[in-house]
């Protein structure tokens, strides 16, 4: 009875330490850009744990440093908060309006339009990106925000999520939001979309971070450096600032820390709408 009780404890132990390790390997990669974007410039990339640490690289993205060339840091910073929250919140809306009709609605051809959105799902985008180039610049949306924002303001994982959700939600409901006079628009906004409080906590920060994180689109889209997002900054860096690692590690860890903020103030609710989605 002693030996198996050991057994077991011994096995948790190793259960126990290569979880540790596992989360170590996975964790250190983003630990070690934070900390060499601090560390002193001797010691980049020169050691795995810096000891010295500076806002040198900081000060560089600024002011160009001994370089000389200022790039538009914080001017990026806020055309990236423009378009990631004004595509993310036009692919909510449009999710939830679409996915209130399929899933609530009827109408003659909801059934192919609702095999189109899981269809489209894995249709690989980057077949449309030259077409959609093309239409932004015969419109003369080129180099401007709704240029950055209108292509990327439908979401078919969205539309997909939220038409699962709206789906498991009573018709009764529905028939008595409509027998004291709500509207469709209204039960929409009202009924249907506080009820599914957690799961669009996981479709808004799914898609802010997609959005955030866009780099193709935003290169092509613009041409001027005022329009310029703070990932395509970034990826121009490699100029000026390819030997100089430290403001790149400093610039990455700019462009990470919106979403590791927004992850941590709605980790609540980013669980227990994943928690609804495994089941």
């Amino acid at each position: 009875m002693v030996g198996s009780k050991r057994h077991s404890g011994a096995r948790r132990t190793i259960r126990y330490a290569l979880a540790i390790v596992l989360l170590l390997i996975m964790v250190y990669p983003y630990l070690y850009m934070v900390l060499s974007s601090f560390a002193d410039w001797a010691q980049i990339d020169k050691t795995l744990i810096p000891t010295k640490f500076t806002l040198r690289s900081y000060d560089w993205l600024f002011t160009g440093g001994d370089t000389g060339i200022t790039r538009p840091w914080l001017h990026a910073f806020m055309n990236s908060v423009i378009v990631s929250i004004s595509s993310t919140v036009l692919m909510m809306a449009f999710g939830v309006m679409v996915a209130y009709a399929l899933a609530k609605l009827n109408f003659f051809g909801r059934k192919a339009i609702d095999n189109f959105v899981l269809f489209h799902m894995f249709f690989p985008a980057i077949i449309l990106l030259i077409p959609t180039f093309l239409i932004i610049q015969r419109v003369g949306l080129y180099d401007t925000y709704f240029g950055l924002i209108l292509p990327k303001a439908v979401s078919l994982w969205a539309i997909f999520m939220y038409t699962n959700f709206f789906k498991a939600v009573p018709q009764v409901f529905i028939e008595a939001a409509r027998l004291d006079g709500a509207s469709d628009l209204k039960i929409m906004y009202r009924i249907m979309l506080p009820m599914s409080k957690s799961i669009t906590t996981v479709i808004f920060l799914f898609l802010l971070m997609e959005r955030w994180t866009e780099l193709l689109w935003d290169m092509i889209a613009v041409k001027s450096d005022s329009m310029l997002t703070l990932n395509v900054l970034l990826s121009q860096m490699f100029g000026p600032y390819g030997s100089f690692p430290g403001p790149l590690y400093a610039a990455s860890t700019i462009l990470t820390l919106p979403i590791i903020i927004m992850f941590v103030i709605f980790s609540k609710k980013f669980k227990e709408g994943m928690q609804f989605n495994l089941k």
